[in-house]
C-alpha cells in the first residue's frame, strides 16, 4: 500500500526499507531460516514493485528528474552537506536493475546457503540499501558515505558464506576498494574546501577555475576509485578472486550492480566536475579499456573452473563500457549506458545458472562435466541463450550495447578512435571462443567416466522454481536486444549534456552534439 508519507519521501523509503527489513528479520532464531527466506523475498519483491510502478509511471521534470528529495542536513567546518536524493535518466534503469536483481537472487539462490541463511539475507537486503542510496545519492559526501557502506555486508556474505579462500578474497575485495576510497576522499574533501560545498555543480565550477594540472591531478584521484570498482585494468585483481569465492548470491549483485557504480561514479560525478581532465585523460582510459577487454577474455580462455571463467569475462565485458565512455561520444557513452545492464542481466544469470548447476554437482570443473545437455535439456537452453547474449549475438542485449559502443569509438572525433575500436573487436571474437568452447565441451563433450565427476551427480533438470527465476531474464536479454531504446531514451538527454561539457572533438559525420538545455 502506497501511503502519503512514501508519496513524499519514496527515494527515503526505497534505501533504508531493504535495511529496515533486514534488520528485523536478524531478529528471527535461525531454526526459522525458511520463514525468514520467504519474508526476504517478499519485502524485496514488494520495494521492486513499489519502485517500478512509481519510478516508471513518474512525469520528469525540466532537469529530467523523475522523483527528488533534497534539504539540508549538517554543516561541517561551515560546508554544508545536504540530503540530496534523485533519479533521473542516468541511474533510473540502475535502481530497477539492482532492485529486480535481488528478490530474484533470493528466489534462485533458495537452497544454496547452507547454514545462518537469515543473517545472510538480512546481509543482502542491507547490502541493497547500500546500492540503492549510492545510485540515488547527488551530494558527494552522501554518496561517498553509501559508496563505504556497501563494502561491510559485500565482505561478510564473502568472508563468510562463500568458498574455501573465502577470508582471502574478501580481504582483498576491502582493501582494494578502500583504498581507493581514501585517495578519493581527500581529493573530494580538498575540492569541498574549493568550493564550499559537496554539491557536484558546485565543485564543477570550482574545479574549472584550478590549474590543468591541479585539476588532472584530482579527476585521478577520482577515477582510481571509480577504476578499482569497475573494475579497470591493472585494477582488476580482486574481481576472480571475489567472484569465484563469493557465493552465488553475491557474485551476482557483485556483477549485477557493484560493478556498475564505478562506471556510473565516471558519468555522474568524475567527468562532470573534471570535464577538461576527462578530456585529457580519454585515450589513457582508452588504451586500458581496451587492454581489459582482450586480456579478461585471453585470460578468460585459460580456466578450468566455469565460475572463474564468466568472472574473467566481466573484465572483459566492463572494459567496453569504460572504452564507450573514454569514445566521448554520444552513441558510445549511451552504448555503455546500455551495455551496464546488459553485464548486469547476462552475467548475471551466468552466475545464477553456475550457482545451480554447482548445487547439484558440487564442482565447477569444466573437466569435470560432459553431455550435460542430455541430462538437463532446460538448463542447457536456458545456458546457451545466457551465453549468446553475452558474446553479444544479434537480436540479443549483448549485440546492441557492443555494436553502439564500437560505433562510437571508431567515429569519434579522436586520432586514436578507430584503432582502438578495430584492436576492441578482438574482444568480441575472443569471447565467442572462449563461452562457446566452454559450453561445448560441458554440454556436449564426452561425459567424464568417473562415478564421482560432476555430471554423474546431475539427477534433476531445473524445477519450476529456477524455471521462473530464468524466464524474466531471458525476456529482458531479447527486449533489450530488439529494442533498446526503451532503455536508452531516458538516459541520451543526460549524457549529451556531460559531453558538451566536456567539450570532446565531434565525432566523424557528425557536426555537432544535439543541443541540450
Amino acid at each position: 500500500m502506497i501511503t502519503p508519507w512514501m508519496n513524499a519521501h519514496l527515494l527515503t523509503f526505497l534505501v533504508f526499507a531493504p535495511f529496515i527489513w533486514g534488520v528485523l528479520l536478524m531478529l528471527f532464531p535461525e531454526r526459522q531460516a525458511p520463514l525468514v527466506k520467504l519474508l526476504a523475498i517478499l519485502g524485496a519483491t514488494g520495494i521492486l514493485a513499489i519502485a517500478a510502478v512509481q519510478l516508471l509511471r513518474a512525469q520528469p521534470d525540466v532537469l529530467g528528474r523523475v522523483a527528488v528529495e533534497r534539504f539540508h542536513w549538517f554543516s561541517a567546518v561551515g560546508i554544508p552537506v545536504e540530503y540530496h536524493l534523485s533519479v533521473d535518466g542516468l541511474n533510473i534503469w540502475l535502481v530497477i536493475l539492482t532492485v529486480f536483481l535481488v528478490p530474484l537472487t533470493m528466489l534462485g539462490t533458495w537452497h544454496s546457503l547452507s547454514h545462518k541463511a537469515g543473517t545472510a539475507l538480512a546481509l543482502f537486503l542491507m547490502l541493497e540499501s547500500g546500492m540503492l542510496g549510492a545510485l540515488v545519492a547527488q551530494d558527494l559526501l552522501l554518496f561517498y558515505l553509501f559508496w563505504e557502506a556497501m563494502l561491510l555486508p559485500m565482505y561478510f556474505l564473502i568472508g563468510v558464506w562463500g568458498g574455501s579462500e573465502r577470508r582471502y578474497a574478501a580481504t582483498k575485495f576491502m582493501l582494494f576498494t578502500l583504498s581507493g576510497s581514501l585517495l578519493w576522499l581527500v581529493a573530494l574533501l580538498y575540492m569541498a574546501g574549493k568550493a564550499g560545498s559537496f554539491s557536484p555543480a558546485v565543485m564543477a565550477q570550482a574545479a574549472a577555475a584550478l590549474p590543468g594540472s591541479a585539476q588532472n591531478l584530482l579527476f585521478l584521484a577520482f577515477a582510481v576509485a571509480f577504476a578499482i570498482k569497475v573494475p579497470l585494468f591493472p585494477l582488476h585483481t580482486w574481481l576472480p578472486d571475489a567472484h569465484t569465492e563469493a557465493p552465488t548470491a553475491g557474485s551476482v549483485i557483485l556483477a549485477g550492480v557493484l560493478l556498475k557504480l564505478g562506471s556510473y561514479g565516471f558519468l555522474r560525478f568524475a567527468i562532470p566536475i573534471f570535464p577538461d581532465a576527462a578530456l585529457h585523460f580519454a585515450k589513457p582510459m582508452a588504451a586500458l579499456s581496451v587492454i581489459a577487454i582482450v586480456y579478461g577474455a585471453l585470460v578468460a580462455m585459460m580456466q578450468t573452473d566455469i565460475k572463474k571463467l564468466v568472472a574473467y569475462s566481466s573484465v572483459s565485458h566492463m572494459g567496453f563500457v569504460m572504452l564507450g565512455i573514454a569514445s566521448m561520444t554520444l552513441i558510445g557513452t549511451q552504448g555503455a549506458m546500455l551495455q551496464m545492464l546488459n553485464h548486469g542481466i547476462s552475467t548475471g544469470a551466468l552466475f545464477l545458472l553456475v550457482g545451480m548447476i554447482y548445487d547439484r554437482a558440487h564442482t565447477r570443473r569444466i573437466a569435470d562435466f560432459g553431455g550435460v545437455a542430455t541430462k538437463m535439456p532446460v538448463f542447457t537452453a536456458f545456458f546457451l541463450i545466457v551465453t549468446l547474449s553475452s558474446i553479444g549475438l544479434p537480436l540479443t542485449n549483448g549485440f546492441a550495447g557492443e555494436f553502439l559502443i564500437l560505433n562510437g569509438t571508431y567515429l569519434s572525433g579522436f586520432g586514436w578512435g578507430r584503432a582502438m575500436a578495430c584492436v576492441a573487436t578482438l574482444g568480441v571474437l575472443l569471447s565467442a571462443a572462449y563461452m562457446l568452447w566452454m559450453v561445448k565441451r560441458v554440454f556436449w563433450g564426452p561425459a567424464n567416466p568417473d562415478p564421482e565427476s560432476g555430471t554423474a551427480h546431475l539427477h534433476a533438470d531445473l524445477n519450476l522454481r529456477e524455471i521462473a527465476v530464468m524466464l524474466p531474464l531471458v525476456a529482458l536479454i531479447f527486449w533489450m536486444g530488439i529494442h533498446p531504446s526503451t532503455f536508452l531514451a531516458h538516459s541520451e538527454a543526460h549524457v549529451a549534456r556531460a559531453l558538451v561539457q566536456a567539450q570532446a572533438p565531434a565525432p566523424r559525420g557528425a557536426a555537432v552534439l544535439p543541443e541540450v538545455k
